[in-house]
């Protein structure tokens, strides 16, 4: 009788650090689909969703610019110019480094050939394309502006599959396009708790994203402004991956401890 009650304390015991081991590998599925406050329908739409609004330049942007006049020759030392690596800007950016075109200076300005100091901190693309074809007309005959954003970058970082900074093409770029970039989300990753971090005229700006909610479609950190990060944050399940070797070791010493209690039950 002794012996049938220690096998079966045995059994328990391994079972009961077999269980311990599952339930510190387990997530919530609950946890991992994006909007789900979406009903199942094959069409919806969101009202509140927010409208974009175009970045401003502010200084250390770096600018491309292109003037095309009737005489291909005559915008040729502007857009050469525009061709040549940019040197400066921020210095924590080797992507910056390697950028070519305008460096916007302290003051907020660029420096043309021939046209001269424009201002343009604090106006859109557009309105600076304005602005420059406005003061090449003197200069040029009918010029043609081209302008956009050189540097426009942003970072991911974290429970993603590509961690890196992206310079992008496009000043309209959603918090979706960053991660899709980034090869979206590990299994590891906090959906409901994503980070944003933005600097607005030289302070830190904080916002935490719910990727399960639809209500990220209304926040203004929904659409990146240049040089915002995105960093996920890991879950508990990727805290627990990390302690692996000790649970593994937890579990070699209960199969030990149990082949034990089996061997003594047996000999008496």
């Amino acid at each position: 009788m002794n012996k049938k009650n220690n096998v079966n304390k045995g059994s328990r015991l391994a079972m009961l650090f077999f269980a311990i081991t599952l339930s510190c590998s387990c997530v919530s599925n609950k946890k991992i689909a994006y909007f789900q406050d979406i009903q199942s329908v094959k069409q919806a739409s969101l009202d509140s969703a927010i409208a974009f609004t175009e970045p401003v330049i502010q200084p250390d942007d770096i600018l491309s610019i292109n003037i095309f006049t009737l005489n291909p020759q005559s915008g040729a030392i502007i857009n050469q110019a525009a061709s040549t690596p940019t040197l400066g800007g921020n210095t924590n950016s080797s992507l910056a480094s390697q950028s070519t075109g305008f460096l916007v200076d302290k003051n907020g300005e660029i420096e043309l050939s021939l046209i001269g100091k424009l201002k343009v901190a604090g106006l859109t693309t557009y309105q600076a394309r304005e602005l420059i074809r406005e003061k090449a007309t003197d200069v040029y005959k009918q010029p043609n502006v081209q302008l956009r954003f050189a540097n426009f970058k942003v970072s991911v970082l974290g429970e993603v599959n590509a961690p890196s900074a992206y310079t992008l093409p496009n000043e309209k770029v959603t918090i979706l396009d960053a991660l899709s970039l980034a090869g979206d989300l590990t299994i590891y990753g906090r959906r409901e708790n994503v980070l944003i971090v933005r600097d607005n005229n030289g302070k830190k700006e904080f916002a935490r994203l719910d990727l399960n909610s639809s209500s990220i479609f209304s926040s203004p950190f929904y659409y990146l402004k240049q040089n915002d990060v995105v960093y996920v944050e890991p879950n508990k399940r990727k805290v627990s991956a990390s302690n692996s070797a000790q649970i593994q070791t937890i579990g070699v010493i209960a199969s030990v401890v149990s082949v034990i209690v089996l061997a003594i039950s047996n000999f008496k």
